[in-house]
């Protein structure tokens, strides 16, 4: 029924990244935040999943992979190639490949025996994905503005913003927090 030398992950071969077009309704948004995210994945882990194109070189899945390949200067990167497919069919995974994955949910138990232990071997968690916010969480400890981080540093590095005003630093403190950085305000 099914024959694995169709399948696109069958062929891996590796692609300059000028050369692949991002899929202009692309639904799927990846903030600077996460681009780097990536990014420190890549250069932590090395690339581990190569990006889905079309015959044509346009992107089908990787669109995240892709600019933090570009962050990072990378001029090549593992692609496979969806051969055969239908528009459709190419539609419908660029939705897919993201919406499957977040139809799944984690052993919170579980999560938390694996973290404690990559916390324990001094891993750097960051590099996991989740925010100082939802470590904490994780960790049974809720993090607030002030706090501090959840895992421990040997070294912490630090932004001074200027704003125009209170409202404005009211504004970015609120999005910083989201995002799940440690956050102390100061001014006047």
């Amino acid at each position: 029924m099914f024959a694995a030398k169709d399948w696109p992950a069958a062929n891996v071969e590796m692609r300059s990244v000028k050369e692949l077009i991002p899929y202009a309704r692309n639904p799927r948004k990846h903030s600077d935040e996460q681009v780097a995210q990536l990014a420190a994945s890549i250069k932590e882990f090395g690339w581990t999943i190569p990006v889905l194109v079309d015959e044509t070189g346009t992107l089908i899945a990787g669109h995240g992979r892709i600019m933090a390949a570009q962050r990072l200067g990378l001029s090549e990167v593992p692609t496979m190639t969806a051969k055969g497919w239908s528009e459709a069919q190419k539609r419908a995974y660029v939705i897919a490949d993201n919406q499957l994955t977040l139809n799944s949910t984690w052993d919170k138990e579980l999560l938390g025996v694996e973290l404690e232990g990559l916390k324990e071997m001094n891993f750097n968690l960051d590099l996991v994905g989740f925010s100082s916010k939802e470590l904490g969480s994780i960790f049974g400890k809720e993090m607030e503005a002030g706090d501090a981080p959840v895992t421990d540093l040997d070294e912490i590095w630090a932004v001074i913003a200027y704003c125009k005003g209170e409202q404005d630093q009211a504004a970015l403190i609120e999005r910083l927090e989201k995002e799940g950085y440690n956050v102390k305000a100061f001014g006047g």
